[in-house]
């Protein structure tokens, strides 16, 4: 069961390992990216920083046969895009929550800081307010799970996109 899906270009970071992962009580945390999880360093690397909680590190087609093969272990995904997190919803894996991370601006692109530590492009806007769609009109950022939820449609209506 996918009990959590954050949405976070940092993937393993202290907030993650210290906070997340408790709060949410998951046995697993995924991080789903095809290029990462191609990349040698970041498959050793992340699990490590994960802190002695079991970490996988997997393609978006190997994450959803993972999630249909094991039901009854409470995962909480890392989707490095919105694009990977979108793709998951599209093959139907419907996680309890999902919430925006931080999303830092890339290179090259026409952002809008819609909070202080998510970028948003009109493309991004666009993915975003599709995995909204599909996980039933809601989309929340939340820091840390002390702080309130925001609705990220919302923001992002408030910065025009």
């Amino acid at each position: 069961m996918v009990k959590h899906m954050r949405i976070d270009n940092r993937l393993i970071h202290g907030q993650v390992t210290t906070t997340w992962v408790g709060q949410i009580n998951a046995d697993v945390i995924m991080v789903v990216n095809d290029k990462v999880s191609k990349d040698p360093i970041q498959t050793v690397m992340l699990p490590m920083a994960a802190r002695g909680v079991k970490t996988l590190v997997l393609s978006i087609e190997d994450a959803i046969k993972y999630i249909q093969e094991n039901e009854k272990i409470k995962i909480m995904i890392v989707a490095k895009f919105g694009t990977d997190a979108l793709a998951l919803m599209e093959a139907g894996i419907r996680p309890v929550e999902v919430n925006m991370g931080n999303q830092a601006p890339l290179p090259a692109t026409k952002y809008e800081m819609v909070t202080k530590s998510i970028a948003v492009t009109k493309e991004d806007a666009a993915i975003y307010r599709k995995i909204a769609e599909l996980n039933g009109g809601t989309l929340t950022t939340q820091m840390m799970p002390s702080n309130p939820k925001q609705d990220f449609v919302k923001l992002m209506d408030a910065k025009g996109l």
